[in-house]
């Protein structure tokens, strides 16, 4: 089987785009989480006491997904739902430490993965690159999350 070849500049951004994406699934794989419940986790981690609805919102997926993606994490001991007194119908959600601790470092293996990407380049060249980058990205509309 011929190896796919990258001719253009953006199919060699997606090349790249799938190399920090690998990167990340691999980080999760090892965690025995899917890519969804560690966005999840993660995100608790950093607003604890969300609904069920923000973490659908922030997702992109379904209450009835996203109450299953939980009691897999609760399962695991990795998050809890709490009832808010006075209102037992409310749920907040919280990452437990074991969570916090689970999904701890990503930020820094992505940056670990970055660095190892743009190894090739000298500091000349990656300022090259980033100012390239920002002239294109400052054309398109802004990512939502």
């Amino acid at each position: 089987m011929e190896e796919p070849r990258f001719t253009t500049s953006l199919e060699l951004l997606r090349w790249i785009g799938w190399a920090q994406r690998k990167a990340a699934e691999d980080w999760v794989r090892e965690r025995e989480l899917s890519f969804e419940q560690s966005f999840a986790l993660g995100y608790l981690a950093q607003n604890p006491g969300a609904i069920q609805r923000d973490i659908a919102e922030i997702t992109r997926t379904s209450a009835a997904s996203v109450s299953s993606l939980l009691q897999g994490l609760e399962r695991r001991g990795l998050v809890e739902r709490r009832t808010e007194p006075g209102n037992e119908r409310s749920k907040r959600v919280f990452a437990t430490a074991a969570g916090a601790e689970l999904i701890a470092g990503f930020e820094a293996a992505m940056s670990g993965a970055d660095e190892t990407i743009l190894a090739p380049l000298d500091d000349d060249e990656r300022a090259t690159l980033q100012t390239l980058l920002e002239k294109i990205t400052a054309e398109l509309p802004r990512p939502t999350r």
